[in-house]
C-alpha cells in the first residue's frame, strides 16, 4: 500500500474558513502543493475582506458574551477537551503535518502533534495553579489598603502563525488567547493551512461556543493577514514569521496602539569548547543545523568552534551529514525531509550559489540530491556545510532558513562572545562545554532570549521564550502568555 495514499486520505479536500461555528466557502481559492513531489493536496478558500470582517464580528460577539465571563476553571476545562479532541484524532493531525511541510512521519508524532496537545493541557493546569498578588500597604494616615491584581481578557486577538511548525506554534498562541477569556481570529500560513483546519473541526466536533474561535485562510500582503492586523475589531496581534514582516504588522497596528508579540527570525550561532564532550557536541550541532531541513527559527546557522578542535570537528560533523537520509517521509528512516516549497528553495539556493561567490569552502552539500523518482519534483536541497567565510558575509549574517551552517574557529573566550553578539538577531545561542562555570557565564553574555548549554531546543513551557534585536520582543509561555493575553488591573481598596 502506498503510504502517501493512505496518509491523504482522511484529509480534508477543500479547506474551509471557520467564522462563528460554521465553516464558511469562498469563491476564490488557492492550491495547497506538497513539497514532496509537488502534487497538488487539496484546494484552500481564500479570504477576503469581508470574510475577515465577518470573523472579527463573530469574535467580537462571543468575547462580549459569556465566554470573558467564564471562571477559570471552566475555562481550563474547555482547554482539556480541545486537546483530548486533537488526542482523539492524533493520525490524522499527523498526517497533515507530514502532507504540509514533508517532515518525517517520526518527528511529527513526537514533537509537531505531541506539542500542540501539551501546549493546550499546560495553560490549562497554569490556568487553575496560578498564583494571585496580593498587598496591604499602611497609609500616611494609619489606615491599611489592600491591593490585588486582576485579570482581564484583552478582547480579540488575531493570531499569525508561520508554515515550519504550523500546529505546534498555531497552538502556542490560540491556547493561552482562548485561556486568558480572549476570542481568537487565526490565519495559518498559506503554505500549511491543513493542520489548522483539522483544529476548526475539533472546535466544532466539541461544541466550543460559536465565535470563540475563528479560522481564516489566505495569504499576507493586501489579503487576509494585512487585513486582520489592520481591522480596528482586533486588540492585539501575535505574530511569528520573519522579521521583514514584524515590521510591516508594527507599521499597520501603530495608529490603533495595539498590543504586538513577535517572535521573528534568527541567525543563531553555536559555540564549542575544546573541552566540550566531543560526540555530544557534533550530535548536538548536527540536530540544531539540520533538523526539520534548517527550517526551524532556533536553528544554529553558525557555528564558532575553539581552533584546537577545529579540523577534527569540521570533520565529524561532516560525517554526520552526509549520513542522513534525505527523501519521502514515509520511506523508513528518512531523517531529511524537503523545504517547505519550491518557492523557498530557489532562496536557499541562491544563498548555496552567494556562498561560492563570497569565497565558501563547501564541506559538503551544495546542491540539490536526484531521487529518480517522484521526489524529484519536490523541494528539496542537500545539507551544507561551509568555512572559509568572513564574519560580515551576507551567508555569515543573514537568515537562510535552510539545513545549512558555516562553521569558523575562534581562540578565546572574549572573542567568540564578541563574535557571536556580532549580529543583528537574538533569538537563541547553544554552548557546548563541560566547563559549566563557562558555560553559566558566556550564557549571562550572550545578547540572545534562550540560551542552551549542553543542549538545544529543550525546555519547559513555562519558561519565557522569545528573542532580541530583530528577533521580536515580547516573551511567551507560562505566566509570561498570561501577562500578554490579558490586561492587568490594581483593585486597591481601603480597608481601615
Amino acid at each position: 500500500m502506498n503510504p502517501n495514499a493512505h496518509a491523504q486520505a482522511a484529509l480534508p479536500q477543500r479547506l474551509r474558513h471557520f467564522i462563528d461555528g460554521q465553516f464558511v466557502d469562498s469563491a476564490e481559492t488557492f492550491a495547497n502543493l506538497s513539497p514532496i513531489d509537488g502534487r497538488e493536496l487539496s484546494r484552500v478558500v481564500e479570504a477576503d475582506a469581508a470574510a475577515v470582517d465577518a470573523a472579527v464580528k463573530a469574535a467580537r460577539r462571543a468575547q462580549q458574551g459569556p465566554w470573558r465571563d467564564l471562571s477559570a476553571s471552566a475555562r481550563a476545562d474547555w482547554l482539556h477537551r480541545i486537546a483530548d479532541g486533537i488526542e482523539a484524532r492524533f493520525d490524522d493531525f499527523v498526517a497533515a503535518e507530514v502532507a504540509d511541510t514533508g517532515r518525517p512521519i517520526a518527528q511529527a508524532r513526537s514533537l509537531d502533534i505531541a506539542r500542540g496537545i501539551a501546549n493546550f493541557r499546560t495553560f490549562a493546569d497554569l490556568l487553575r495553579t496560578a498564583p494571585g498578588e496580593f498587598f496591604e500597604t499602611a497609609t500616611d494616615d494609619g489606615g491599611k489598603l489592600l491591593n490585588y491584581v486582576t485579570r482581564k481578557p484583552l478582547g480579540v486577538v488575531g493570531v499569525i502563525s508561520p508554515w515550519n511548525l504550523p500546529l505546534l506554534l498555531f497552538t502556542w498562541k490560540v491556547a493561552p488567547a482562548l485561556a486568558m477569556g480572549n476570542c481568537v481570529v487565526a490565519k495559518p500560513s498559506e503554505e500549511t493551512p491543513t493542520s489548522a483546519t483539522l483544529l476548526a473541526e475539533v472546535m466544532r466536533d466539541i461544541q466550543l461556543p460559536a465565535g470563540v474561535f475563528n479560522l481564516i485562510h489566505g495569504h499576507g500582503a493586501n489579503a487576509a493577514g494585512e487585513w486582520l492586523t489592520r481591522h480596528p475589531g482586533v486588540d492585539a496581534i501575535t505574530f511569528t514569521g520573519e522579521s521583514k514582516t514584524g515590521s510591516a504588522i508594527m507599521k499597520a497596528v501603530a495608529d490603533g496602539v495595539k498590543n504586538v508579540s513577535f517572535e521573528l527570525g534568527g541567525k543563531n550561532a553555536a559555540v564549542v569548547f575544546a573541552d566540550a564532550d566531543f560526540d555530544a557536541a557534533v550530535e548536538g550541532v548536527l540536530k540544531s543545523s539540520f533538523t526539520n531541513a534548517g527550517q526551524v527559527c532556533l536553528c544554529s546557522e553558525r557555528v564558532y568552534v575553539e581552533r584546537p578542535i577545529f579540523e577534527r570537528f569540521v570533520a565529524a560533523l561532516k560525517e554526520k551529514t552526509e549520513a542522513l537520509k534525505i527523501g519521502s517521509p514515509y520511506d523508513a528512516g528518512t531523517t531529511t525531509g524537503p523545504l517547505i516549497s519550491k518557492g523557498h528553495r530557489e532562496k536557499v539556493l541562491g544563498y548555496y550559489k552567494l556562498a561560492l561567490a563570497e569565497g565558501a569552502t563547501v564541506v559538503t552539500g551544495g546542491g540539490v540530491p536526484q531521487f529518480g523518482n517522484a521526489c524529484d519534483e519536490g523541494a528539496f536541497v542537500q545539507p551544507t556545510i561551509w568555512t572559509g567565510l568572513p564574519d560580515d558575509a551576507r551567508c555569515v549574517t543573514e537568515e537562510i532558513f535552510g539545513p545549512v551552517c558555516h562553521i569558523a574557529p575562534f581562540d578565546s573566550e572574549d572573542e567568540v562572545i564578541r563574535r557571536v553578539n556580532d549580529s543583528a538577531y537574538g533569538l537563541a545561542a547553544s554552548i557546548w562545554t563541560t566547563h559549566l562555570a563557562r558555560g553559566h557565564r558566556v550564557a549571562q553574555q550572550i545578547e540572545t532570549g534562550i540560551v542552551w548549554v549542553n543542549a538545544w531546543f529543550v525546555r519547559d513551557l513555562r519558561t519565557p521564550f522569545g528573542g532580541a534585536k530583530l528577533s521580536g520582543f515580547g516573551r511567551e509561555g507560562g505566566r509570561h502568555s498570561m501577562d500578554f493575553y490579558s490586561e492587568l488591573t490594581n483593585v486597591c481598596v481601603r480597608i481601615a
